[in-house]
């Protein structure tokens, strides 16, 4: 615990059961911190109220946290994890107390997912990137134990952006010798046309995603001069055949559009020193009618071979507006809805052959 940090009303006979009303007091040394911690107008405790169902009372130094027993140690974890990061000299927005309380949620629920006691980190030269969900927890320390790692789930969850944050710490520390990243070039729905220009020109469009996941952690200036020098590759897919992929880190991203041959392909380039993550959403595969997703395939065949990790986001690991998760949910429940229907005029055809039957 932190020196700067002193807690009241622990001591004495265990505290009542967990739906039952509890009351814990935190006492804060670093005034100067405590408005960093409240929030503007107060706002980031309002919003811990709002999501950890608690009430906050805050007098000098001390603030209470009041609610029942579970509600209470959800806001209290919050709150420390919180106070720690602002002592490191980390910022803390909207956004870092929102991560805060999905990790807290995460514990709470005992989610399988997130097996630390502090939130993971991967360093790079531009700063600390820290998991905001308990998947992402997972998936972070997966990337540091596996060669090989599948990061499953919905836009947003930070698939594709803690990737190439790992690579880059990797780059960056000579644990390996470049990074390269890759995508199949397959249209989102829309038919692209004749693209002008040369190759780089004509698969940037493709490739944007990971041009901007680098330039959050790389000076623009460094991302183009380690570009020139062949320490970042980009390159479409298609250019991977006959390749061998040595002291380098790999990131395939929206793999769900590769075929089933596209990404043995890819796997199978692995060499030595290499690490390589693949990142997908089953859920939005832009492939032709009836071509299986090379993705959801290698996730059927690969899951018991040991030395690769698999990581499964779902909603509640969406770190973008939280807007997009609820979206994320109304699509998963429209899809489950309409796989548990019949086909259209099924009934009826039964109906017919009873009769048929009846006669």
């Amino acid at each position: 615990m932190s020196n700067a940090l002193a807690l009241r009303g622990r001591s004495g006979p265990p505290g009542p059961p967990p739906s039952e009303p509890r009351s814990v007091t935190l006492q804060f040394e670093d005034n100067a911190l405590l408005p960093l911690l409240y929030g503007e107008h107060d706002r980031h405790l309002a919003r811990i109220e709002q999501r950890c169902g608690v009430r906050l009372a805050s007098r000098g130094n001390r603030l209470t946290i009041s609610g029942t027993g579970e509600r209470t140690e959800m806001a209290e974890q919050v709150l420390r994890g919180l106070w720690r990061q602002l002592e490191r000299g980390q910022s803390l927005s909207a956004s870092e107390v929102e991560a805060a309380i999905r990790m807290a949620e995460g514990e709470a629920e005992q989610d399988p997912r997130l097996p630390l006691q502090d939130i993971p980190q991967i360093r790079t030269r531009r700063g600390a990137i820290a998991a905001r969900t308990p998947a992402q927890s997972a998936y972070m320390e997966s990337l540091a134990r596996h060669e090989m790692v599948f990061g499953v789930g919905p836009a947003g969850t930070g698939k594709t952006y803690l990737a190439v944050a790992q690579g880059v710490a990797l780059l960056q520390a000579g644990r390996v010798d470049r990074i390269v990243l890759s995508r199949p070039a397959v249209e989102a729905g829309e038919r692209l046309g004749f693209l002008p220009g040369d190759m780089k020109e004509k698969v940037d469009p493709y490739l944007r995603p990971l041009y901007d996941a680098l330039h959050d952690m790389l000076p623009a200036e460094q991302v183009a001069r380690r570009l020139a020098a062949g320490e970042i590759e980009i390159a479409p897919l298609a250019f991977m055949r006959g390749r061998t992929l040595a002291h380098c880190f790999a990131i395939l991203d929206e793999a769900q559009n590769t075929t089933a041959a596209q990404m043995k392909m890819f796997l199978t380039r692995m060499g030595e020193g290499t690490r390589m993550a693949i990142t997908g959403d089953p859920s939005q595969v832009d492939l032709p009618p009836g071509q299986k997703s090379g993705l959801v395939e290698a996730i059927s065949i690969l899951r018991d071979v040991p030395g690769i990790g698999f990581t499964h986001f779902d909603e509640r690991d969406v770190v973008r507006h939280p807007l997009v998760g609820r979206i994320v949910t109304a699509y998963g429940r429209a899809e489950s809805g309409r796989s548990s229907r019949p086909p259209q005029g099924a009934g009826r055809a039964a109906g017919k052959e009873l009769d048929v039957a009846g006669k």
